[in-house]
């Protein structure tokens, strides 16, 4: 069944966004939908995951959904007031203590949905993420903030 279906919750989670995606259950986006969740697991094959901590995902969750809405308040303000003060965007490189395939692309997914965060670069050995700020006033502080906040929630889920 394993080589069937490497990875169930996948498929589902496949069937399912593809019914929402066409917002219909008809029988043939049904078929469809169902033949998506069998076909990309098997061509894909993910990386297996194991998850240390569940309830840390939830705190996670919140935090990031705070931070994207704070963070669209900021962006917006700064588009706003960019004629008085202009926005101090700059690149940033960031140590990596994360090394979880897995971690890292959920990392990835939160730099982007966070309005003011653009993740630019992961160097090779995954050490260093060059991530490009929109209006930065500490770097050091900036830094620990991403570590305390998003880096080490995702090494608890993960490593």
């Amino acid at each position: 069944m394993k080589r069937l279906f490497p990875a169930p919750w996948l498929s589902l989670a496949l069937w399912l966004l593809w019914l929402v995606l066409n917002l219909s259950v008809s029988p043939g986006n049904l078929l469809l939908g169902a033949l998506l969740g069998f076909c990309a697991p098997l061509m894909m094959r993910p990386l297996p995951i194991r998850i240390r901590r569940p309830m840390t995902i939830l705190r996670l969750l919140l935090v990031v959904g705070r931070d994207v809405l704070l963070s669209n308040l900021a962006v917006a303000w700064g588009v706003l007031n960019a004629g008085r003060r202009p926005p101090r965007s700059r690149f940033v490189k960031i140590p990596l203590e994360l090394r979880d395939a897995n971690g890292l692309a959920a990392l990835s997914t939160i730099t982007t949905v966070v309005p003011g965060t653009v993740w630019s670069e992961l160097s090779l050995d995954r050490s260093i993420l060059l991530l490009h700020v929109f209006d930065l006033d500490d770097e050091a502080a900036f830094i620990q903030h991403f570590k305390t906040t998003y880096e080490r929630p995702l090494m608890e889920i993960f490593e």
